[in-house]
């Protein structure tokens, strides 16, 4: 891999940058009721290499979640090992994995109760990104919930930077974008319907963060480089960050070139 390095965009209105390949921690945490093929969680050591081989790129984008199973402790205790690396972590609120069942919460006790157990366990004075961790009833999540009031409001105690919503629907990302600072969707080669949200977020000024983005879906699975699958979302105007999971260093290192030979072809 060359010496080149992911390029950083900000991350909504605050001084910080995030890399525009950023790095997916479901895997860390949980390997109950997931969609992958049965693994074992990675051990410290390969969550200390997945951590160099993405900072050697310049990678310093963690996105963590309580409905993750115990990666947020993880990153936590991972990156207290580590001397510097700048890292900037999102996290989440509103799903937690518990008893191996995801369960939604949206109340402001819940909520605000959620993020001073993010706080303790990533072991931050404030957390850089919260996103709404949405049911499929988006809507609903954003318009007859707490959630959104009860993060502003502990955005305005100093204890969050910036809020996102990882978001579920059309509907749900359209509306997010006028709500919050930061809107994740799913999105990629095969998958376009999330479109106008980016859209509309690139004209706001929002971030957008990508999940979902190596999925191509069957008629093109076996025509696609990763190359592709990158440099059809890393073109699209306004995405901030694609956000990939591996507990693999080698895959991570394929998507590192991937991404690299994309972002070279398009910048």
């Amino acid at each position: 891999m060359s010496a080149f390095q992911i390029p950083r965009r900000p991350l909504a209105d605050t001084d910080l940058e995030i890399s525009m390949l950023g790095l997916g921690t479901v895997k860390w945490g949980r390997n109950q009721n997931v969609k992958y093929p049965a693994f074992e969680l990675p051990d410290d050591a390969t969550l200390h290499q997945l951590l160099d081989v993405a900072e050697s790129a310049g990678v310093n984008f963690l996105d963590t979640a309580p409905a993750y199973g115990i990666a947020e402790e993880r990153v936590g205790q991972i990156l207290r090992q580590r001397k510097g690396g700048g890292w900037v972590i999102a996290t989440k609120t509103g799903e937690e994995f518990t008893d191996g069942q995801s369960h939604f919460h949206f109340t402001a006790p819940e909520t605000e109760a959620s993020i001073h157990r993010s706080l303790r366990r990533l072991n931050q004075p404030v957390l850089d990104l919260v996103m709404i961790h949405c049911s499929a009833d988006d809507v609903a999540v954003l318009q007859e919930t707490p959630v959104l009031e009860t993060l502003h409001r502990l955005r305005d105690q100093g204890l969050v930077r910036a809020i996102g919503v990882s978001t579920m629907t059309g509907a749900g990302g359209l509306l997010a974008v006028e709500l919050a600072d930061a809107v994740m969707v799913p999105f990629s080669i095969g998958y376009r319907d999330h479109l106008p949200v980016i859209e509309k977020a690139h004209a706001l000024g929002k971030s957008v963060l990508i999940k979902r983005a190596l999925y191509s879906g069957p008629a093109l699975e076996q025509k696609l480089s990763l190359q592709d699958h990158f440099e059809s979302v890393l073109r699209v105007p306004g995405v901030t960050t694609l956000v990939a999971g591996t507990i693999n260093p080698a895959h991570l290192r394929e998507n590192l070139t991937a991404a690299t030979q994309a972002l070279t072809h398009l910048l």
